[in-house]
């Protein structure tokens, strides 16, 4: 059995511009409702394999409480999927930034953000050869 660490460190989230401004400027994307998924592959060695951004409109979500549950949702799904996309990134000696936008105007149940997740991380590796 292999050892993995359900956990998301201060390493494996993408907060520095630099990164931030060249995964939105050269970035590819893709929908899996409720959330767009903006990655870019980068060749230069980074403390994690991959680093990841969530972002909740405050137009669409005026509230803070409903935003920082909507990341927290984001931020859980993501974790528990992340062993496979980790393993499928260092096989390829790749790194990952990663950033979620929430597109929709309500809050989904736990389920709705977990598959889309699954279809998030599917399609990474599917993209990351």
């Amino acid at each position: 059995m292999t050892d993995h660490r359900f956990t998301l460190t201060k390493e494996e989230r993408l907060s520095w511009k630099r990164y931030i401004d060249l995964l939105f400027e050269k970035g590819q994307s893709f929908v899996a409702f409720p959330l767009r998924v903006i990655y870019l592959s980068v060749e230069q060695e980074m403390p994690a394999a991959s680093s990841i951004l969530i972002s909740v409109s405050k137009k669409k979500f005026k509230r803070a409480v409903k935003r920082n549950k909507i990341k927290r949702q984001v931020r859980e799904a993501y974790r528990l999927q992340k062993p496979e996309l980790i393993t499928h990134l260092k096989d390829r000696n790749k790194n990952l930034l990663i950033a979620f936008l929430y597109l929709d105007k309500e809050i989904h149940p736990h389920t709705t953000i977990e598959k889309a997740m699954r279809k998030t991380i599917a399609l990474l590796k599917e993209n990351i050869e």
